[in-house]
């Protein structure tokens, strides 16, 4: 990891063959409804083992960080969010936390522009255009 501050959250970038996993808040954060599975890292967490955790919670499914993306203050939430590349190790994405989450969904390349209007993080954005074909 590379960030020596420790993020407010950790959102986990998951890719699995021609798709991205998203998935939808119950609640939105103002423009933010459709994101990357991700929350709060906890007291003694890297980013990456929270973005796994996080994943597991949100998703039940299981990833395996992969490469450390990159850190931010997001401009809509201004919350310092740190981002993990990660690959499925097992499982099958769904929602498992109810209270947090009304919908997943792998997501092709060309969709996500319709999903997040505003864009994504460019080392985000970066990284999906090489893991993804368009």
């Amino acid at each position: 990891m590379t960030t020596e501050t420790k993020p407010d959250v950790s959102a986990a970038i998951i890719t699995d063959g021609e798709r991205v996993l998203m998935v939808r808040r119950r609640v939105k954060e103002g423009e933010l409804s459709w994101q990357f599975p991700a929350g709060g890292v906890e007291d003694g967490e890297t980013a990456e083992q929270a973005a796994v955790r996080e994943t597991l919670e949100e998703t039940g499914l299981t990833v395996r960080a992969v490469k450390y993306i990159g850190d931010r203050v997001h401009p809509k939430s201004k919350k310092f969010m740190a981002y993990t590349a990660c690959e499925v190790v097992s499982g099958t994405a769904t929602v498992a936390d109810e209270e947090e989450l009304d919908q997943v969904a792998w997501v092709r390349h060309e969709e996500i522009p319709a999903l997040v209007p505003y864009g994504l993080y460019e080392l985000v954005q970066e990284h999906l255009d090489a893991a993804l074909p368009h």
